[in-house]
Protein backbone atom coordinates (compact mmCIF):
# COMPACT_ATOMS: atom_id res chain seq x y z
CA UNK A 1 0.00 0.00 0.00
CA UNK A 2 1.16 3.21 -0.86
CA UNK A 3 1.42 6.31 1.39
CA UNK A 4 -1.30 7.98 -0.25
CA UNK A 5 -3.25 5.10 0.35
CA UNK A 6 -2.14 4.44 3.77
CA UNK A 7 -2.97 8.20 4.45
CA UNK A 8 -6.59 7.68 3.10
CA UNK A 9 -6.80 5.03 5.79
CA UNK A 10 -5.42 6.21 8.39
CA UNK A 11 -7.59 9.52 8.35
CA UNK A 12 -11.00 7.17 7.55
CA UNK A 13 -10.08 5.34 10.47
CA UNK A 14 -10.29 8.38 13.04
CA UNK A 15 -6.23 7.87 13.48
CA UNK A 16 -6.23 4.12 13.50
CA UNK A 17 -9.15 4.01 16.16
CA UNK A 18 -11.71 2.32 13.89
CA UNK A 19 -9.59 -0.87 13.63
CA UNK A 20 -9.86 -1.26 17.38
CA UNK A 21 -11.70 -5.06 17.22
CA UNK A 22 -14.59 -4.40 18.96
CA UNK A 23 -17.30 -1.33 18.81
CA UNK A 24 -15.15 0.58 16.19
CA UNK A 25 -17.84 3.30 15.83
CA UNK A 26 -18.36 3.53 19.24
CA UNK A 27 -14.97 4.58 19.91
CA UNK A 28 -14.77 6.39 16.56
CA UNK A 29 -17.49 9.29 17.52
CA UNK A 30 -14.80 9.52 20.64
CA UNK A 31 -12.73 11.68 18.23
CA UNK A 32 -16.37 13.23 17.47
CA UNK A 33 -17.17 14.86 20.35
CA UNK A 34 -13.03 16.13 19.69
CA UNK A 35 -14.13 17.73 16.99
CA UNK A 36 -17.60 18.80 18.53
CA UNK A 37 -15.56 20.76 21.33
CA UNK A 38 -13.56 22.69 18.55
CA UNK A 39 -16.45 23.55 16.79
CA UNK A 40 -17.99 24.96 19.84
CA UNK A 41 -15.22 27.60 20.17
CA UNK A 42 -16.27 28.78 17.04
CA UNK A 43 -19.18 31.11 15.57
CA UNK A 44 -22.33 29.27 14.51
CA UNK A 45 -22.19 30.38 11.05
CA UNK A 46 -18.05 29.07 11.13
CA UNK A 47 -18.34 25.71 12.62
CA UNK A 48 -21.19 25.72 9.98
CA UNK A 49 -18.99 26.38 7.48
CA UNK A 50 -16.49 23.85 8.59
CA UNK A 51 -19.24 21.27 8.34
CA UNK A 52 -20.29 22.27 4.89
CA UNK A 53 -16.67 21.75 3.92
CA UNK A 54 -15.93 18.51 6.84
CA UNK A 55 -19.03 16.13 5.40
CA UNK A 56 -18.04 16.42 1.65
CA UNK A 57 -14.26 15.29 2.50
CA UNK A 58 -15.54 12.35 4.74
CA UNK A 59 -17.41 10.90 1.79
CA UNK A 60 -15.07 11.36 -0.02
CA UNK A 61 -12.27 9.46 2.12
CA UNK A 62 -15.02 7.04 3.59
CA UNK A 63 -15.63 6.25 -0.42
CA UNK A 64 -11.60 6.15 -1.11
CA UNK A 65 -11.05 3.74 1.75
CA UNK A 66 -14.04 1.44 0.69
CA UNK A 67 -12.26 1.10 -2.28
CA UNK A 68 -8.96 0.59 -0.75
CA UNK A 69 -9.97 -2.09 2.03
CA UNK A 70 -12.02 -3.99 -0.24
CA UNK A 71 -15.15 -4.35 1.38
CA UNK A 72 -18.54 -2.48 1.34
CA UNK A 73 -18.90 0.31 4.50
CA UNK A 74 -16.19 -1.63 6.60
CA UNK A 75 -16.73 -1.19 10.16
CA UNK A 76 -12.96 0.12 10.61
CA UNK A 77 -13.92 3.65 8.82
CA UNK A 78 -15.16 5.78 11.23
CA UNK A 79 -14.47 9.53 9.81
CA UNK A 80 -18.62 9.16 9.54
CA UNK A 81 -18.91 8.96 13.41
CA UNK A 82 -17.27 11.85 13.57
CA UNK A 83 -18.83 13.92 11.06
CA UNK A 84 -22.28 12.37 13.15
CA UNK A 85 -20.71 13.89 16.64
CA UNK A 86 -20.54 16.79 14.95
CA UNK A 87 -23.83 17.40 13.78
CA UNK A 88 -25.06 15.96 16.97
CA UNK A 89 -23.55 18.64 18.65
CA UNK A 90 -23.29 21.89 16.11
CA UNK A 91 -24.80 24.78 17.71
CA UNK A 92 -25.06 23.51 21.23
CA UNK A 93 -23.44 24.26 23.97
CA UNK A 94 -20.47 22.04 24.55
CA UNK A 95 -20.81 20.98 28.64
CA UNK A 96 -20.60 17.40 29.76
CA UNK A 97 -24.72 17.55 29.79
CA UNK A 98 -24.91 17.49 26.77
CA UNK A 99 -21.60 16.07 25.48
CA UNK A 100 -23.03 12.80 27.52
CA UNK A 101 -26.30 12.73 25.76
CA UNK A 102 -25.20 13.89 22.71
CA UNK A 103 -23.36 11.20 22.71
CA UNK A 104 -25.62 8.31 23.81
CA UNK A 105 -28.29 9.77 21.53
CA UNK A 106 -26.04 9.58 18.29
CA UNK A 107 -25.01 6.27 18.94
CA UNK A 108 -28.58 5.11 19.22
CA UNK A 109 -29.82 6.54 16.19
CA UNK A 110 -26.84 5.46 14.69
CA UNK A 111 -27.18 1.81 15.58
CA UNK A 112 -31.09 1.44 15.57
CA UNK A 113 -31.70 3.29 12.31
CA UNK A 114 -34.89 4.67 12.43
CA UNK A 115 -36.61 5.20 9.24
CA UNK A 116 -35.11 7.43 7.10
CA UNK A 117 -31.81 6.73 8.04
CA UNK A 118 -31.00 3.06 7.02
CA UNK A 119 -32.86 4.12 3.58
CA UNK A 120 -30.12 6.70 3.00
CA UNK A 121 -27.74 4.03 4.03
CA UNK A 122 -29.15 1.84 1.06
CA UNK A 123 -29.87 3.92 -1.44
CA UNK A 124 -26.57 5.99 -1.63
CA UNK A 125 -23.66 4.79 -2.85
CA UNK A 126 -20.00 4.40 -1.50
CA UNK A 127 -19.28 6.93 0.69
CA UNK A 128 -22.00 9.10 0.43
CA UNK A 129 -23.98 5.63 1.88
CA UNK A 130 -21.32 5.57 4.03
CA UNK A 131 -21.74 9.37 5.96
CA UNK A 132 -25.09 10.66 5.57
CA UNK A 133 -26.36 7.97 7.49
CA UNK A 134 -24.57 9.11 10.43
CA UNK A 135 -25.08 12.31 9.16
CA UNK A 136 -29.14 12.24 9.70
CA UNK A 137 -28.21 10.37 12.67
CA UNK A 138 -26.48 13.04 14.49
CA UNK A 139 -29.29 15.27 13.03
CA UNK A 140 -31.64 13.12 15.07
CA UNK A 141 -29.54 13.57 17.95
CA UNK A 142 -29.62 17.38 17.77
CA UNK A 143 -32.98 18.07 17.46
CA UNK A 144 -33.54 16.23 20.42
CA UNK A 145 -30.95 17.72 22.33
CA UNK A 146 -32.75 20.82 21.37
CA UNK A 147 -36.23 20.11 22.51
CA UNK A 148 -35.02 18.66 25.87
CA UNK A 149 -32.58 21.00 26.41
Amino acid sequence: MNFKKKAVVFIATGFFIGKIPFAPGTFGSIPGLLLAFMMSCLDFSLAAFFMAFFIPAAIWISGKAESILKAKDPGQIVIDEMAGMGVALMGLPFNLQTAVWGFFLFRFFDILKPFPIKRIERKLPGGAGIVMDDVLAGLFANTILRIVF
